[in-house]
């Protein structure tokens, strides 16, 4: 079947959907929902017979979905209406939501359903997080039964009737920042809190700091620490933390609001974005074991089991700034210190890594110095893992991973993925060359020709065409509630197998092999030799990519390589 995919930005439910339905055959384009007439163009050219749209912010045209079926997903349950479902289902404490695909008409979110998938809310989960883990995968549940049944030519949709039993939803208003608005003086930890995580990492909660205006991102309850309603009572990390009336908040990261006329700002982590306010706040350093007790904030974390070492680690945005990168392998050196067997890498959900982080960067006196100290670190971290020794070492990926944060991952011996996630391996879109230890990694898993195609050709990957390629070595399978315990029983296992020592002694023997035939430094100095040009070289274009990715410059076009219709041309 052709179909078009209609989008307003090429996001990460994009392109799962893209991959998934292209992986099944389909012949699937994407274009960016750039205006009208940009949409009538596409259908134009594309002519498909099913025109979905996974994550539109305006309404399709009329002659376009009166003239062929047009899909939109809606983040809500069947009924439910509105630009601001997930918003107000984190705000009121849903414990279920769901995702809906209903048919475009003359009336927003209330066309024919055609599928609807629901899922229970975790507690304690942001806008975000929710959306890249829990939504994603009923979403995509529910646009493959509607394509089926699309497909069928028997099905017909169900009309929208709030008498029917399970139309639970309303129509519900948009979420405004009065709607936001945190009373530091009065209000709970868990009414703030719950503001905070349904803005994040959008629009964020506009607030007032030392006499000025941020959009606070992000938030995180801390059982001990207590202070002046709405001041600043700690920092650790790039986290700010703020009491409330009854407890405290981490915030991991702030906007500064732009003046009327003045220049565009972006999400910076708290304590840079507030450069000198800080002063006499005290610095807490994070605990690292979770057994510490009571909730915080924390983005590394250690625990044992049953001889495996579980590193757990979570970054805003999946981005890993120098000092980061230098925080997770000092952890890791830890953990390389216990006596365990097997140590395990990866968040519990969500991201495991994009890479460098691009907007510490922009925001650096000399971006180009702080991009080269950057990709230092994480390169420090790759090492470290890759020419570990003494364990067998896992990159388990709950969620997705790209550029930098992906070759990460394939420092390691195994690297499992859960279903949902979605990988990018590649720079290019960025103007970089890449590092990271790519060019030893990569090629061994895949080969040369293949790791070449999937560098250039700046496609996203599913888990499945991964596996198939040798990018991965196992696809764990469910939702994200089964992830961990699957993930605990293979590193069980692995550290228990009577093939354990066999394992490690061949580990040892082909590290040793292929320093003999060129030295792991060797591909770090000329990856680090292009890396070079490409951050300070002139007339290189990863300053001004980088720029337009920090400050989320609307593209003016649809990307060539979204637009060519295959069936899983990027598969591997």
């Amino acid at each position: 079947m052709r179909i078009l995919l209609l989008a307003s930005a090429y996001n990460s439910l994009t392109q799962r959907v893209h991959v998934e339905l292209a992986g099944r055959g389909h012949e699937v384009a994407v274009e960016l929902a750039l205006g009208d007439e940009a949409m009538r163009e596409a259908v134009r050219r594309h002519g498909p017979d099913l025109v979905i749209a996974p994550m539109l912010t305006a309404a399709i045209p009329a002659d376009i979905w009166s003239a062929r079926p047009c899909f939109i997903v809606h983040p809500g349950p069947r009924g439910d209406r509105g630009p601001s479902s997930l918003d107000w289902a984190i705000m009121d404490g849903a414990a279920h939501w769901g995702v809906t695909v209903l048919q475009a008409n003359a009336e927003m979110d209330a066309g024919d359903i055609w599928a609807s998938e629901a899922f229970p809310v975790p507690p304690a989960c942001s806008k975000s997080s929710l959306y890249r883990t829990e939504v994603a995968d009923a979403a995509l549940a529910a646009v493959l039964a509607a394509v089926s049944r699309f497909a069928s030519g028997s099905y017909r949709p169900e009309p929208l009737d709030y008498g029917r039993p399970g139309v639970t939803g309303r129509c519900r208003p948009p979420c405004r920042q009065a709607d936001r608005r945190i009373d530091w003086s009065a209000e709970p930890t868990s009414s703030v809190v719950a503001k905070l995580r349904a803005a994040d990492s959008s629009p964020g909660v506009l607030d007032v700091i030392a006499g000025a205006e941020y959009f606070l991102v992000g938030g995180y309850e801390d059982d001990h620490l207590r202070g002046q309603p709405g001041a600043i009572i700690a920092r650790r990390g790039g986290a700010i933390c703020r009491a409330t009336a009854d407890g405290a908040v981490w915030i991991p990261q702030l906007r500064p609001r732009p003046a009327p006329g003045g220049p565009r700002t972006f999400k910076l982590p708290a304590t840079l974005a507030l450069h000198g306010s800080l002063a006499g706040v005290p610095r807490i350093p994070p605990p690292l074991s979770q057994e510490s007790g009571g909730r915080t904030y924390r983005e590394i974390s250690y625990r044992e089991d049953g001889g495996v070492g579980y590193l757990e680690f979570s970054f805003p945005g999946g981005a890993m700034s120098t000092g980061q990168c230098r925080l997770l392998l000092a952890a890791y050196r830890y953990a390389q210190d216990r006596p365990v067997r097997v140590i395990v890498l990866g968040s519990p959900r969500d991201f495991f890594g994009n890479g460098i982080h691009l907007n510490v960067i922009e925001a650096a006196d000399d971006p180009a110095a702080e991009s080269w100290r950057n990709i230092n670190a994480i390169d420090d971290l790759v090492e470290a893992i890759l020419t570990t020794t003494g364990k067998l070492t896992v990159a388990a990926l709950a969620g997705n991973a790209a550029a930098g944060g992906l070759m990460l991952a394939l420092a390691a011996d195994q690297v499992w993925c859960r279903a949902g996630a979605v990988l990018n391996p590649h720079y290019r879109l960025m103007g970089l060359h890449g590092s990271e230890y790519w060019t030893y990694t990569l090629p061994r898993r895949v080969g040369a020709e293949h790791a070449a195609r999937l560098t250039g050709a700046c496609l996203p990957v599913s888990p499945a065409a991964a596996l198939r390629c040798g990018l991965i070595d196992r696809v764990i399978a469910g939702g994200i509630a089964d992830y961990r315990p699957q993930v605990a029983d293979l590193a069980s296992q692995l550290a228990q197998g009577p093939g354990y020592p066999a394992r490690l002694a061949a580990k040892a023997r082909e590290l040793a092999a292929a320093e003999r035939q060129r030295p792991l430094s060797a591909y770090r100095a000329a990856e680090l030799a292009v890396m070079s040009r490409n951050f300070s070289g002139p007339g290189e274009p990863y300053p001004r990519l980088r720029r337009a990715f920090v400050y989320k410059d609307k593209p003016t076009q649809t990307p060539p390589h979204l637009t060519q219709r295959a069936a899983q041309s990027h598969a591997a």
